[in-house]
């Protein structure tokens, strides 16, 4: 069942443990993907104990945390039409990616595909599952599943030419909710996602996470996103939402800071996605604000 279409990059920092265990549960996947690791400057040892156990591996061992960027750098290194992407935490489920890359083949124009993502130990479907399997996306009927507006990396297998062509990751995004520009500027470009209920991802969360950085981080990026992407009524509205329900505490403001003192490059880099995307994609601003997967806290 080797598959040669699909490679794997896999990104993490400070978990070498888990990277190890990642990395050998991608070498025991019967399609045999090509692996890149991006260590993203751990001081833990995870690049040693991964080139040791695993000589097969590309291991790139970056001198600092460049977040979701270390995926743009993985994706650089391969040669597969298809590149799946890998948390430290999360695995793939053997033949997924042979069926991703079987409807990446089939569609021309679609850019990626998300997986259905298993919570474990529990065994049962993260909570934004139902949101991705119901999405209020319009899309074309040659879509092999529901349309998206964005998606989740570690559980997404991509185009190669697709995402290099929109410029990867956001180096300035860093790392929380860069997809959903991403996944703009594809669509943007006249590219299609979607979900896949077919194809599955497991998630065991990693006790090693700082929540209130990564709170901050991610209510910082939102707003960035809105304001980079959006109309200004949209991007004001949706302000004014998260004003609203986010936490009013100091992690909340500090978020707000963070996203003031990027102005002067937010209004240089601003360009509204064109009227029909923002059109096709305006029902997600009511499923964002009744989804009980995306919130504030930490």
């Amino acid at each position: 069942m080797i598959d040669q279409r699909v490679g794997v990059v896999v990104i993490t920092w400070q978990r070498r443990d888990e990277a190890v265990a990642a990395v050998r549960r991608l070498r025991e996947l019967p399609e045999q993907p090509p692996v890149v690791l991006v260590d993203n400057g751990s001081t833990d040892g995870t690049a040693e104990a991964v080139r040791q156990e695993f000589p097969e591996v590309d291991v790139v061992a970056l001198t600092e945390n460049r977040g979701a960027v270390g995926r743009n750098i993985g994706v650089a290194r391969l040669r597969t039409p298809y590149v799946a992407f890998c948390d430290d935490d999360t695995w793939w489920e053997p033949g997924s990616l042979t069926r991703a890359a079987d409807a990446l083949d089939a569609f021309p124009r679609l850019a990626l595909v998300n997986a259905r993502i298993v919570v474990e130990p529990a065994g049962v479907d993260d909570p934004i599952v139902e949101e991705l399997r119901d999405s209020p996306v319009p899309g074309p009927d040659w879509l092999p599943g529901p349309a998206l507006g964005s998606f989740l990396a570690g559980a997404s297998v991509v185009r190669r030419d697709a995402f290099e062509q929109a410029g990867g990751f956001s180096e300035r995004l860093w790392l929380g909710g860069e997809e959903e520009l991403l996944a703009t500027d594809l669509l943007s470009s006249g590219w299609e996602l979607c979900y896949l209920e077919d194809l599955v991802v497991h998630h065991r969360a990693s006790v090693l996470r700082d929540a209130v950085h990564r709170r901050r981080v991610g209510l910082r990026n939102t707003l960035w996103f809105t304001w980079l992407r959006r109309p200004v009524g949209p991007a004001l509205r949706r302000s004014v939402f998260l004003a609203r329900t986010v936490p009013h505490d100091r992690t909340s403001a500090l978020a707000v800071w963070d996203a003031v003192r990027g102005l002067p490059w937010l209004i240089t880099e601003r360009r509204p996605r064109p009227a029909d995307v923002e059109a096709r994609l305006s029902g997600l601003d009511e499923a964002q604000r009744r989804s009980k997967a995306r919130r504030y806290v930490g």
